[in-house]
């Protein structure tokens, strides 16, 4: 996703989520937001025309795209020929790949419509990404960047925090974009934890637990921990009386340590 005045202009496509950034000081303050320590290779996701681009490439990053509008692609390829891009959609594209193996970093105007998607990618790949910077709509900036007691704590929430330090940097109106989507946006920077590759915990036990807590939200632990906890654990323990939305990351780790002692 992007904007530029340079050249004819394309017609956002719903079917790609698409609105186009026309505010360059928004964009360079994205581009901005990258950490200066790190690996120097970045991947943009969805440039677009190029308006987020432009400002990546005035620094010294090993800039690469993935772009799956193969009318953008073609767009890029004339006003950014010095740019590699994978025309192809970014939740098929194997990081293994982007930079022969090596670490990169990630930053968009991401699409809304698999805004969840991109950051569980990212988790999913966490030993390659140790870091993520975009606009996603301002609902989900805020899901992934909530903390515990909030309404909108869930299990994007502790699924993402348990790996990232999630930042909500500022808020984009819809009047900056062309056409204005119905929502306002949100720029969220994700930095990798150090301990990221020991939760304390297993992880795809940790994974599964917080879905099926989050699957009830208003249900106390003593009920959705049904299906993996004897009862004389469940109703023994005020622990269980909670709901998961009071449950911080630390409760998440020792409750999935509490199911795998009890695992046969």
């Amino acid at each position: 996703m992007g904007f530029t005045n340079t050249g004819k202009q394309l017609k956002a496509k719903k079917s790609f989520g698409q609105h186009f950034l026309k505010e360059g000081p928004i964009a360079e303050r994205i581009a901005k937001s990258l950490m200066e320590e790190g690996p120097k290779e970045v991947l943009e996701v969805g440039p677009g025309m190029g308006m987020l681009t432009q400002y990546l490439l005035q620094e010294d990053w090993d800039l690469k795209a993935v772009e799956a509008d193969k009318d953008m692609v073609s767009y890029l390829a004339q006003h950014y020929p010095q740019l590699p891009v994978f025309g192809e959609d970014f939740l098929k594209l194997d990081f293994q790949t982007v930079f022969d193996g090596r670490p990169f970093r990630l930053i968009g105007n991401f699409p809304y419509n698999i805004s969840s998607q991109i950051l569980i990618k990212a988790v999913d790949n966490v030993a390659l990404v140790p870091e993520v910077v975009g606009m996603f709509q301002r609902e989900l900036a805020e899901r992934a960047a909530a903390k515990p007691g909030s309404k909108i704590y869930g299990a994007l929430s502790v699924v993402v925090q348990a790996f990232y330090e999630v930042d909500y940097l500022f808020t984009v109106k819809p009047g900056s974009f062309n056409p204005p989507p119905k929502v306002f946006s949100g720029v969220i920077a994700l930095k990798r934890r150090e301990n990221y590759l020991d939760l304390g915990c297993d992880t795809r036990l940790f994974r599964t637990l917080v879905r099926a807590s989050f699957g009830q939200r208003r249900k106390m632990l003593r009920n959705t921990m049904k299906p993996f906890l004897p009862k004389e654990v469940l109703f023994g323990d005020a622990f269980f009386q909670q709901r998961p939305e009071q449950l911080s990351l630390e409760d998440f780790i020792s409750l999935t340590n509490i199911v795998d002692e009890h695992r046969s």
